[in-house]
């Protein structure tokens, strides 16, 4: 098999298993990834788990802030490399960009396009309440996730998953399908996508956090897995409550589900001690 050279542009903990195996079989000759953010209560520069992991495979590391300047396109282009493989990077390309390896430049897609094109697919196929997702390698070009499509896995999303655990999932068929194809290119011929069924995964907001009691339990249950681990929140006389676990039961429960502002979660019973929640939520 012929080693391909790769730069690979990626910056979350989803793109770290695709890094890692494509640098088994192929020369990552570049990694790009999101320049370091202050984090934390010391707001301390912190680096992305993809330049973490590239700096422990030996791989030269590149942090540009976009591709406006001249230099960056010259940089990224003097790679000379056959693929770009694009995970969740974080930045729209520009056609000098995705068009300057020799063979292709391909993404990883967490949706089964056309359904949820965009930047966070996983977390609004939960909080639709779809049943199904997956994965889906694709051309890059100038639409958002608008490129044929070269190989795609379904997966089922059953009725308690959260978004932590599916991500993990499709996390792994990524990176196993994106060396598929790398391996494979030749023999692989992409599909057009089709427009009929194309919705757009929007950035969460805000108002995505926020528990509105007047929808359904279904749509409430949905929209805090969709945010699990870290959960769903409303107000209650000026205090935020978080929930980070739910289910849609009559039965008691005193499994630890939501936490009041700054305390431990505790069971639902000493949640609603001293608490009338009736009329009171926001």
């Amino acid at each position: 098999m012929v080693k391909q050279k790769i730069i690979f542009m990626g910056t979350p903990d989803f793109a770290v298993p695709a890094l890692e195996n494509i640098s088994k079989k192929h020369e990552i000759v570049a990694v790009y990834t999101q320049p370091p953010r202050p984090k934390g209560r010391g707001q301390k520069l912190q680096k992305s788990p993809v330049h973490i992991k590239a700096e422990e495979l030996g791989i030269s590391v590149f942090t540009p802030k976009n591709f406006k300047e001249e230099n960056d396109i010259k940089t990224f282009q003097n790679h000379n490399a056959d693929f770009a493989v694009v995970v969740a990077y974080g930045l729209i390309l520009p056609p000098a960009i995705f068009e300057a390896p020799k063979i292709n430049t391909v993404n990883i897609h967490a949706s089964l396009l056309p359904r949820w094109r965009g930047a966070d697919p996983i977390r609004r196929a939960i909080m639709a309440g779809d049943s199904e997702t997956g994965i889906c390698i694709m051309k890059v070009e100038k639409g958002l996730d608008t490129g044929e499509i070269y190989l795609e896995e379904s997966v089922p999303i059953i009725p308690d998953d959260i978004a932590e655990n599916l991500h993990d999932i499709l996390s792994i068929i990524g990176a196993n399908l994106v060396l598929q194809y790398l391996d494979n290119y030749k023999t692989i011929k992409g599909k057009k996508q089709i427009e009929e069924g194309t919705i757009y995964a929007h950035k969460l907001i805000k108002k995505d956090f926020e528990i509105n009691w007047k929808k359904t339990a279904t749509d409430i249950y949905n929209q805090i897995r969709a945010l699990s681990p870290k959960g769903a929140i409303f107000n209650y006389e000026g205090e935020q409550i978080k929930v980070k676990k739910s289910k849609i039961i009559d039965e008691k429960t005193e499994e630890k589900i939501g936490t009041k502002s700054g305390k431990k979660a505790m069971p639902r019973k000493d949640f609603l001690k001293g608490f009338s929640l009736s009329g009171r939520l926001s």
